[in-house]
């Protein structure tokens, strides 16, 4: 295993609570990355987490929308949920899958649940796409949870003797494992890390190396993680919590709470495009009147 070296940890810049609100035909979630956090998170455009054991909350899914110019990723921790597309695509979505979906010149799509009990809990990340690419083929990808590669890392022996933090790979490099979602090397520009980590009890900790224009954040969904800066101060970023990292560094150096229970984060980065951003709700765009052109044409019928 090739372990990181990480001498210049980024800091906290700061800590953010996500949105209660509702999408689709009424389901409840919580938006993390909002809107006015697109220029400094630069190339992601929004994060939403669903979770609930109530199907009220989520049992009218995501009837027909349409999407054009940016990268939809969809990481189920649990339930099923069905995805079909105008341009022909069909999966189903279960427990530890992912769906990655690059919308390009635009589709029309569903997502519905699968289940009429039991617990549905979810993240769906919007990625942007370069304005070189945004008219590109649709194109999507499910990628189940047996194909997601896994590492344990041998670091950070919690203090109660437990192992190292289980680090699913989605996208990105860590550890000498490459994720699941691979490209050609410069088809996309953004090169997204995404990883979701799962730390034992006892304090074990995980170090991530971070280019340095990369923009990054972690989000905790269990538990609560702490980030190490350079002068070994730690900044706990608790439970349905999003920090925001610091520029300044070579990476990251993570930590379960010392005293507390298991937890579990998602760690995403990406280089930004600096582009202007135009978004009109489901088209994402870099000028006006490339959105007017998007809307004119879901409105004729001629997305994929």
């Amino acid at each position: 295993m090739n372990l990181p070296h990480v001498l210049q940890p980024r800091r906290v810049e700061r800590l953010i609570t996500g949105q209660a609100t509702t999408e689709g035909a009424g389901v409840k979630l919580t938006r993390v990355l909002t809107h006015d956090l697109q220029r400094r998170l630069d190339p992601f455009l929004m994060l939403d987490n669903f979770a609930s054991d109530d199907p009220d909350d989520y049992i009218a899914g995501f009837p027909d929308h349409p999407h054009r110019g940016f990268e939809t990723v969809t990481y189920m921790i649990a339930g099923r949920m069905r995805h079909k597309d105008s341009a022909g695509h069909e999966g189903l979505l279960q427990n530890g899958g992912v769906q990655w979906m690059t919308t390009g010149r635009g589709l029309v799509h569903s997502e519905m649940p699968e289940q009429e009990d039991g617990v549905m809990e979810g993240f769906q990340l919007w990625l942007n796409l370069p304005g070189k690419n945004k008219m590109c083929a649709p194109w999507y990808r499910d990628i189940q949870s047996r194909d997601i590669p896994e590492v344990t890392t041998p670091e950070g022996e919690g203090e109660d003797g437990r192992g190292g933090v289980l680090v699913r790979v989605i996208s990105g490099l860590s550890h000498g494992v490459a994720g699941a979602m691979q490209r050609p090397a410069g088809e996309f520009p953004t090169e997204p890390l995404y990883l979701d980590l799962h730390f034992p009890a006892g304090g074990a900790t995980f170090t991530q190396p971070l280019p340095a224009l990369h923009n990054a954040f972690i989000y905790v969904y269990r538990g609560t993680v702490h980030v190490v800066d350079a002068a070994e101060l730690a900044t706990p970023v608790p439970l349905h919590r999003m920090a925001i990292l610091e520029n300044a560094g070579d990476g990251v150096r993570l930590q379960a709470d010392p005293g507390g229970t298991p937890a579990r984060a998602l760690l995403i980065a990406g280089k930004p495009l600096g582009e202007p951003i135009a978004q009109y709700g489901p088209f994402v765009m870099n000028t006006r009147e490339e959105l007017m052109t998007a809307v004119e044409d879901f409105q004729n019928g001629r997305l994929a």
